[in-house]
């Protein structure tokens, strides 16, 4: 209840703030200008988060960066669907590619710190692991699958 209170402060006074700056007109204006840009911008991100996601699976790589993309830009499009400056402001903000990036990062942090197997997990997904350690390397992946030694026929990679 209290977090609901404090946001209901925060936008009206936002609101008063920017009202008595540039007008009742200009402020409703700037509203709708935020709203409507928001959500047009949140649609292309999340057709974007989508499509990258759906590329990471078919390389079979483990979809981490894109899963947190998707669910930031969904985030944003729940603030600017909100009324409000304050949440319009912080929903084009998640939207934003670069600065969604920034919280992702911010994120993955804060979750590798609260459980050390998301970062071992992310290292392990990201290059072949022999024996324990990370193997580095730039090799290109073969155009056939090969299993113990033997070329799959028909496989189209």
């Amino acid at each position: 209840m209290a977090f609901v209170l404090l946001y209901l402060v925060v936008e009206i006074v936002a609101l008063v703030a920017l009202g008595s700056a540039i007008g009742l007109g200009w402020t409703l204006l700037v509203l709708m200008a935020g709203s409507v840009l928001g959500l047009w911008l949140a649609r292309r991100e999340g057709v974007r988060a989508a499509q990258a996601l759906a590329e990471a699976v078919s390389n079979r790589r483990v979809p981490t960066a894109e899963v947190t993309d998707g669910m930031l830009v969904a985030a944003g499009g729940v603030l600017l669907f909100l009324p409000g400056l304050v949440t319009d402001l912080a929903g084009l903000l998640l939207v934003l590619s670069p600065t969604r990036a920034l919280v992702r990062r911010r994120l993955v942090r804060a979750a590798e710190e609260r459980s050390p197997e998301l970062r071992t997990a992310r290292i392990r997904s990201q290059a072949p692991v022999v024996d324990g350690e990370v193997v580095e390397h730039d090799a290109p992946r073969p155009e056939r699958m090969v299993i113990e030694g033997t070329v799959v026929p028909g496989d189209p990679r």
